[in-house]
């Protein structure tokens, strides 16, 4: 009686099964025949979403609302809870939080949206002029530094009974365009746009090299427009950090070598992102201080705290004690800093001047 019983409960299971399955159909993009909500061969969905405007608009609502809390969970776990969107990677509880791909280029889209909408250049290069010390001896002509030390010119030159100017620049950061000015007397400053103006003459008459013809050109558009650099800045920043990404994830799984049972390159590699995109928030706070405080100084404040936030990321992700995590974070600074970051600077500004 229970064996009939069974026999006859399995018949109808698998006729409701089949009965299903033909309700269900074939997949609308590959052909497969359906056997749940997606195709088990492509992935297509077997909801055709073909419904009245009232669901789309509850199902919108509930996609809006859905989204809004994962990125405020992201952006708690970012600021908060420094490691945890890496950790949350390695340990396959993604769901709850952005991507950390898409999260540094939308970070990193902010930020230079942010400078542009408000006129905020990144850095400036401002012209400082200040009046030369000439003495003359025996025919000999010197400039006196503040310092008391001499530096000899040709005589010819200084003697013409006319004031000399030491040009100097300084970078200024987080500024409006337009708001910085060179810092020289009018009549220094006419002299020295005169001056840039007739070597880049003399640099294309006497087809001079292009390095030469690039460096002069350069000069005297900052002459007169201290930020002529900032859109070949912003364009050449994004490119270097595409190559300090995986260079700073190299460094660290490079620490932690002994881990690589457990940890793939591709976790270093998030948590490479995490910290940028947490350096990104960072430098549009530093941005917003700089219009109450010295740029530089807003700037400091925002690598100091950055450093502070990799220390506690590197403690969270990695998991070791404090004595080995403080050293291999000052190794990793040390070494990213030095060989990495400063170098990749020195390249944009060079790559502004030549291909800006």
């Amino acid at each position: 009686m229970e064996e009939a019983i069974l026999e006859t409960g399995a018949a109808a299971v698998a006729e409701l099964a089949g009965s299903a399955l033909s309700h269900r159909g074939q997949c609308a993009n590959c052909g497969t025949v359906l056997a749940d909500r997606f195709c088990a061969h492509c992935g297509q969905a077997a909801n055709d979403h073909r419904r009245s405007v009232r669901h789309l608009v509850n199902d919108f609502i509930k996609d809006i609302a859905s989204f809004d809390s994962r990125i405020l969970r992201t952006i708690i776990a970012l600021v908060w809870r420094p490691g945890e969107l890496a950790l949350a990677f390695r340990e396959g509880r993604t769901q709850r939080y952005v991507p950390p791909v898409r999260l540094y280029l939308f970070t990193s889209l902010l930020f230079f949206l942010t400078l542009s909408i408000s006129s905020i250049a990144l850095m400036q290069f401002v012209i400082v002029a200040s009046p030369s010390k000439v003495i003359t001896e025996k025919g000999h002509a010197y400039i006196v530094e503040a310092d008391g030390e001499r530096t000899e010119v040709p005589a010819a030159k200084y003697a013409d009974g006319k004031q000399h100017y030491n040009f100097n620049s300084d970078m200024v950061l987080f500024q409006r365009e337009g708001s910085v000015h060179a810092k020289v007397a009018p009549g220094a400053m006419e002299r020295l746009t005169d001056s840039l103006e007739k070597k880049v003459a003399q640099a294309h008459n006497a087809k001079a090299g292009l390095v030469t013809k690039t460096v002069l050109a350069t000069l005297l558009k900052l002459a007169k427009d201290p930020a002529a650099l900032n859109g070949a800045l912003t364009a050449w920043i994004p490119r270097a950090l595409f190559v300090l990404l995986p260079l700073f994830a190299l460094i660290i799984a490079a620490f932690y070598w002994r881990q690589h049972k457990t940890l793939f390159f591709v976790d270093h590699l998030v948590f490479s992102l995490g910290f940028h995109t947490f350096g990104f928030a960072l430098l549009i706070a530093a941005a917003a201080l700089a219009q109450l405080i010295a740029g530089d100084l807003a700037l400091d404040l925002a690598l100091l705290v950055l450093a502070g936030y990799l220390l506690l990321a590197m403690k969270r992700f990695y998991q070791q004690n404090w004595a080995w995590t403080v050293a291999k974070w000052a190794s990793v600074l040390l070494l990213y800093v030095s060989f990495c970051v400063l170098p990749a600077f020195a390249g944009v500004i060079v790559a502004s001047v030549m291909w800006g």
